[in-house]
């Protein structure tokens, strides 16, 4: 028993990966699923396709790896986060299309709380800003919407779950509803002070408390999957939020260090240690994954849409036939012409948190080209990104700290070199790709094995860690200045148009 299962439940295809003890993947299954777009500006995913895909990449990930469920010490969880769902507690079935993180349709919620002055509130007992990203104007949706979701749920009959609840509770066949810290975190019904759902917060959007998952430490006892799923029980000893469980897995256990994730969207997390540190420039706080014992925090700042760009230019625009092949059209063009792209195709989110505003391309001449775009494409990633490092350095020194000194990075896109020297030539620091860079679904695997008892602390997992390349800024500061300008006024441009 000395490999581990992590099971990571992204917001476009779920993937299960079965790690050895020294953190290296040892076999891995991935398989996408449905996007479910019912009109501009919501998002939907059946959340029987995430439970259906998210099994069949666990039994595949097994047999490739020659493995059987005996074999395996504990199972970890990592999933999109403040994607909600409702469900049926006697038949296990959903009410509704799982809302997605993406989803915009609260907005209206959001700007009556925010009307009845409740910013400072929320912000002081969750970290969070009033914004429709979060779970609870989304969960409140379903129960205002939905015929008969609000009576079931004051009788008791619903169960509200992030995705992480909501897999443990088909994967224990219903005798576990829980959730972890981090993902808690992230409703903006938790109060990451008690690390408790909030009493007033609930009353505030009129949400039962019966619906809501009992909330552990991300690294605990979860529950056991059930031996008919996998041929064995198994006990799920980590659960984390996709961001929070990258963070752990890149060995960010310390105040001042920070990770940025390259997914759909990117998310960068600087932890803050045991300080809860609000924000001045537009970040959030939130609950780090952690094992039992007292509270650390991050701050956070998100990007929409990240690597999402490079799925539009090949689904929306035909510009490309795999995402493979976005870094070979953008290096056929020395730069991006003076092209700006803002793909706020959803809004945009940290620093700026503009929900209504749309994308746009800037700069296009009789000249441009599609590798024009491709590269404007690749760096709006960086420049976003970039946005959010410069807020969280600002927030450092604001409160005596010291800004980030290296960027450690991960997800899908991190394999794009272009991407990286580019992020390193804006940011002025070294950008630091590590030897695995399945960092999410490690934190969660790191997460269970804490649990399980395979690890002996936090030195040993720090231990574990190791650079594959260093990206080294190459540009000057004054022309990074100059191209960061050229980016803050497209997203002006974006924003008031």
């Amino acid at each position: 028993m000395s490999y581990l299962l992590a099971l990571d439940q992204g917001t476009s295809s779920s993937r299960s990966i079965v790690f050895d003890r020294d953190g290296h993947v040892v076999a891995m299954a991935q398989r996408e699923f449905r996007q479910i777009y019912p009109q501009p500006g919501w998002v939907e995913h059946d959340p029987r396709d995430l439970w259906q895909t998210q099994l069949e990449t666990a039994r595949e990930a097994l047999a490739k790896a020659g493995l059987s469920a005996r074999d395996i010490r504990a199972v970890g969880i990592t999933n999109q986060r403040e994607t909600t769902v409702v469900w049926n507690r006697r038949t296990g079935e959903p009410v509704y299309n799982a809302i997605v993180w993406q989803d915009r349709r609260a907005e209206a919620t959001c700007a009556a709380l925010r009307d009845a002055g409740l910013t400072p509130v929320v912000q002081e007992k969750t970290g969070l800003r009033i914004d429709a990203y979060f779970s609870g104007t989304k969960l409140k949706w379903i129960l205002d919407q939905v015929p008969g979701a609000r009576a079931q749920a004051e009788a008791g009959e619903l169960a509200f779950g992030t995705v992480d609840s909501w897999l443990i509770w088909q994967l224990t066949k219903g005798r576990t509803h829980v959730t972890d810290h981090s993902n808690a975190a992230r409703t903006m019904l938790f109060n990451i002070h008690t690390q408790d759902w909030d009493t007033d917060l609930l009353r505030a959007l009129d949400i039962p408390a019966a619906m809501m998952p009992r909330s552990l430490p991300s690294s605990a006892p979860f529950g056991e999957v059930d031996p008919a799923w996998l041929g064995a029980p198994l006990v799920i000893g980590g659960v984390a939020g996709d961001q929070q469980s990258a963070l752990f897995g890149q060995a960010c256990f310390s105040a001042g260090m920070a990770k940025n994730t390259y997914g759909t969207g990117c998310f960068m997390l600087m932890h803050t240690g045991e300080r809860f540190q609000i924000s001045q420039n537009g970040l959030i706080t939130t609950a780090a994954a952690q094992p039992p014992g007292t509270p650390q925090y991050a701050l956070e700042g998100s990007v929409f849409i990240g690597g999402a760009v490079v799925q539009w230019l090949r689904d929306g625009l035909r510009a490309i036939e795999s995402s493979s092949e976005v870094q070979a059209l953008a290096e056929s063009v020395p730069d991006a012409g003076g092209v700006v792209l803002v793909p706020a195709f959803t809004g945009l989110g940290a620093p700026y948190w503009q929900p209504d505003c749309r994308g746009s391309i800037v700069g296009l001449t009789r000249g441009t080209t599609m590798a024009h775009i491709a590269r404007a494409a690749l760096e709006s990633i960086a420049f976003q990104s970039a946005s959010l490092l410069q807020a969280m350095s600002r927030d450092a020194v604001a409160s005596g700290g010291v800004p980030v000194a290296e960027l450690r990075v991960d997800g899908g896109a991190c394999v794009n070199d272009l991407l990286m020297q580019f992020q390193a030539d804006l940011l002025g620091i070294p950008v630091v790709r590590p030897a695995v860079i399945e960092t999410t679904a490690l934190g969660a695997a790191y997460l269970a094995g804490l649990h399980a008892g395979m690890y002996s602390g936090l030195e040993e997992l720090s231990a574990q860690w190791k650079a594959e390349r260093v990206f080294h800024p190459t540009l000057s500061r004054e022309r990074a200045t100059e191209r960061m300008a050229q980016w803050e006024h497209a997203v002006r441009q974006t924003v008031a148009a």
